[in-house]
């Protein structure tokens, strides 16, 4: 049985991607002859049609969307067959797709990325920021070979390891009766307008979690879409919210008319963590970024 190659399986999503013989051989550094070729090549292995030649592009037939879908599956498979060989000699050597959540990408990712480029000098970090479930999909479909999460958060299909603890601070305008010296108890919130960020991110839950909802008056409407512009809305006068350690740390609030306090004892909101694809190649890859961080952020 003569089975396609990897070559014509590249060809076929690079032109499921861009729509475009012409576009698609560009993106594979060939000729667009060498490219069509390659797939009517394909279908005649095949033996079915897998794309609609038009005027203003290409289009995948039905069978040409599942077949697209299953290279994918292989392609991918091949790379981590090319990586897991790599990576037996030298540990996060080459590519890595490195995802994180909104709430952790911009706190940790610098320092983390200054540390891997001066441990492992062959290493090229890919980074991406998305919400959490988004990551995770992308760590199913195999486009990313780690993320940075917080836990604790439902993973079917996922592995994932803890790297350390984040507490939770309160921020508030400056004068409000919560900035005041004293111990602070998460049920201090009760009375006052809680901000938080809007439905979709998961500091949103661990944030109520602390709060002890419905103890806490939640703002109501008022709801932000990051954690600067949260803090800007705390500065205003808006309300009081929680923020992570690691944005506080980071600098966060820095020239706002705001206060920061802890809580006493200290509000563990949070555990930020690693996570990678059950089954990976890359999950040693994956373990050694869980400790390095651990290097950088438990000191």
């Amino acid at each position: 049985m003569n089975l396609p190659s990897l070559r014509q399986l590249q060809f076929l999503d690079a032109l499921a991607r861009e729509r475009s013989f012409s576009r698609a051989a560009e993106s594979m550094f060939v000729t667009q002859p060498t490219l069509s070729t390659a797939i009517r090549e394909l279908e005649g292995l095949l033996g079915v049609q897998l794309v609609e030649r038009e005027a203003r592009g290409a289009t995948l037939t039905p069978i040409g969307v599942e077949v697209v879908t299953r290279a994918r599956a292989l392609l991918s498979d091949a790379e981590d067959l090319v990586l897991a060989a790599k990576g037996a000699s030298e540990p996060l050597h080459g590519t890595f797709r490195l995802g994180a959540i909104p709430t952790i990408a911009p706190f940790m990712l610098p320092k983390i990325m200054k540390h891997l480029k001066k441990a492992y000098p062959n290493l090229s970090l890919f980074l991406r920021e998305d919400q959490t479930a988004r990551l995770l999909d992308d760590l199913r479909a195999r486009r990313l070979d780690a993320a940075l999460i917080a836990l604790p958060y439902k993973t079917d299909g996922i592995e994932t390891v803890s790297v350390f603890e984040d507490e939770f601070l309160l921020a508030a305008p400056t004068g409000h009766p919560l900035s005041k010296e004293g111990a602070l108890q998460p049920e201090d919130l009760a009375p006052h307008d809680v901000l938080l960020l809007e439905d979709g991110h998961c500091l949103r839950d661990h944030a109520l979690s602390v709060c002890q909802m419905p103890s806490v008056r939640d703002g109501g409407e008022v709801s932000a879409t990051s954690l600067h512009t949260l803090v800007q809305m705390v500065a205003g006068g808006l309300g009081v919210s929680l923020i992570p350690k690691i944005a506080a740390d980071a600098g966060i609030g820095n020239g706002l008319d705001l206060t920061i306090r802890p809580f006493n004892p200290p509000a563990i909101g949070r555990s930020i963590g690693v996570a990678w694809r059950t089954g990976s190649s890359r999950e040693d890859d994956a373990r050694l970024v869980a400790e390095e961080l651990r290097k950088v952020f438990n000191t």
